[in-house]
């Protein structure tokens, strides 16, 4: 179930979410030209071996390793997510406020799958966590929205509108469900998506944006 579109856009120009994407595909296209794209990525990636509470500087890589992407079919997907349902979400936030939120959302989702992955030494990057969070809060304000999705059925594609509710938990499930079992199966720490930051992102933007919005939607 991949989205097109929603059938409500923000009556206000989304300045801080069109920012956000221009600011990863800079980025994402520094990565690109770098001379040495592993120290690049060792330098502003989050390893959770280096992170010390008791030093600032280690602690920055959780908000650095949000604007890193693996590849073009990651930022490309991590954006298109982020240009559907962060307009909205920005829009009963306020400019400021929905930064702040965003950002927030980034270091929770990543905070909670350093929790369960300490001990790794493998960089941890992209905005998946931060817009899990923006998907949360989406949930919250516009569970009545119709998402305009493609569902593949036997290879074929299908267009189908279904309420924001439906596909947002229906996501949410899948992320959870996959952070649990790469819990159980100890896969968590060998790389791969990061499930966990998914569903923490998610759930921590659900439960928390009633703090950032300014106006009643």
């Amino acid at each position: 179930m991949f989205p097109i579109r929603d059938t409500r856009n923000s009556q206000k120009f989304p300045f801080i979410n069109l920012a956000l994407i221009v600011t990863n595909i800079y980025v994402f296209f520094q990565q690109l030209i770098v001379p040495d794209i592993e120290l690049f990525i060792f330098k502003y990636a989050l390893i959770p071996t280096k992170v010390d509470f008791a030093s600032l500087e280690t602690l920055t890589p959780f908000f650095t390793s949000m604007f890193l992407h693996a590849g073009f079919v990651h930022i490309i997907s991590n954006m298109w997510f982020l240009w559907i349902f962060g307009d909205n979400v920005e829009s009963v936030m306020g400019h400021i406020k929905y930064l702040i939120f965003y950002l927030f959302a980034g270091v929770a989702a990543s905070f909670i799958q350093y929790i369960f992955i300490a001990n790794t030494t493998l960089p941890m990057i992209g905005a998946s966590g931060a817009i899990a969070g923006v998907l949360g809060a989406y949930l919250k304000y516009f569970p009545r929205n119709k998402i305009d999705t493609i569902i593949p059925v036997f290879g074929l594609p299908f267009f189908v509108a279904v309420p924001a509710s439906f596909m947002l938990f229906y996501w949410f499930f899948v992320q959870a469900f996959n952070g649990v079992a790469s819990v159980i199966t100890l896969s968590a720490s060998v790389g791969g998506v990061a499930y966990l930051a998914h569903a923490g992102g998610f759930a921590s933007g659900h439960l928390l944006s009633r703090y950032f919005v300014w106006q009643r939607v």
